[in-house]
């Protein structure tokens, strides 16, 4: 394994998650947004597969994620609803058929989205005013499906830090925030809000939280801003630097 960066409770790991040697059955929860597939220009990562390969791909690293889950251990994994780089396919459905094929067990799925009620600039036809061809988009959402390895439920009660307020409004299956405005040099980066979420929802204080690909490590600076144990693997030497500065420089929310 080759550590990068390790401060207080996360640690960076510079290596591909498909190979790298983590300890079985030693994850509490694991929060991540795979690459899409789509055409990003990632500076380690070939966005523009076939889809088939993309899937098996998708296939390899849901097998590992799966293999160092605990048996209460959970996953939210953010991928968006529909892609049409190249043609419409059903993303959502043909990613989340791959993880039940394989043992994940599926819980339920929250709607991110990232624009809210401010659509302006969203929008697109197809046919306008015309039942030709109108084109439906649902680009400006983004699923984070909830996925578990044994069983639901935690085995163990452990110290959480949510707030009533935070409950409430988290457990609501529509979440409705700003995507990544913020140029932290990585071209496909999540906002701080959505692994906040995912990790103080879903997760104890003193947990082992996993992010497989960590790019910008936003996850990272969660798990220090939380209490959590954090474990990145990102294979870009690059984006490590990002994810170490991120953290060296850590901001509390």
């Amino acid at each position: 394994m080759s550590l990068f960066f390790e401060q207080g409770l996360v640690k960076i790991y510079n290596d591909d998650f498909l190979t790298i040697d983590l300890p079985e059955n030693s994850v509490d929860l694991i929060v991540t947004s795979p690459p899409y597939n789509v055409g990003i220009e990632y500076a380690s990562h070939d966005d523009t597969n076939s889809y088939a390969h993309y899937l098996d791909f998708t296939t390899a690293w849901l097998k590992k994620a799966l293999y160092l889950c605990k048996d209460d251990g959970r996953m939210c994994l953010n991928i968006p609803l529909h892609t049409d780089k190249h043609e419409a396919r059903s993303f959502y459905v043909d990613v989340f058929n791959r993880a039940k094929e394989i043992g994940w067990k599926y819980k339920s799925v929250i709607v991110w989205n990232k624009y809210g009620s401010n659509m302006k600039g969203n929008t697109a036809w197809g046919s306008w005013l015309s039942a030709s061809a109108p084109f439906i988009n649902v680009n400006q959402v983004e699923t984070i499906v909830l996925m578990y390895k044994g069983m639901w439920q935690k085995k163990n009660k452990g110290e959480s830090d949510l707030t009533r307020d935070d409950f409430m409004l988290w457990t609501n299956g529509i979440w409705e925030f700003s995507g990544e405005k913020t140029a932290v040099g990585h071209p496909a980066a999540f906002p701080l809000e959505l692994p906040k979420r995912c990790i103080k929802l879903f997760s104890y204080v003193g947990d082992t939280v996993l992010d497989p690909f960590l790019g910008s490590g936003t996850t990272l600076t969660v798990c220090r801003q939380t209490g959590r144990h954090g474990i990145g693997i990102e294979k870009d030497e690059g984006y490590c630097r990002i994810a170490k500065r991120r953290n060296d420089n850590l901001e509390l929310f």
